[in-house]
């Protein structure tokens, strides 16, 4: 079983930057989908910035070329550079990927997500 756990968060002032980490752990054959999702308090999870195998990477619009998704040092590691937050953006961030296993079966994982709190 494929287990992802997301590494930052915490309270920030406006204008700040933070950056998240995610580490997927466990046995698997490959990664595919390594992205981050939010919830802001009172909506619905969203997609904040996805990165794919041998594709483009998607943003959602919100992040107006603030926010940037790259693999960390390790294969199995994905990072979220946030610069420039607002207030709007105070949510509980979710690191999500995908990949085969040994027997070419799809697994999908996702974090118990991490609280970013940005204060005006």
């Amino acid at each position: 079983q494929v287990q992802v756990v997301e590494i930052g968060g915490g309270l920030v002032k406006s204008g700040e930057s933070l950056t998240l980490s995610c580490v997927a752990s466990g046995v698997f054959l490959n990664i595919n989908i390594m992205a981050w999702f939010r919830r802001v308090p009172g909506k619905q999870r969203e997609l904040v910035a996805r990165l794919r195998p041998d594709g483009p990477t998607d943003y959602n619009y919100f992040t107006e070329g603030r926010f940037l998704i790259t693999k960390g040092n390790f294969n199995n590691t994905v990072d979220l550079r946030m610069n420039r937050l607002d207030p709007d953006d105070t949510a509980v961030y979710y690191c999500y990927m995908n990949g085969l296993d040994r027997t070419q079966r799809r697994w999908d994982a996702w974090g118990q997500g991490t609280l970013v709190a940005v204060s005006s």
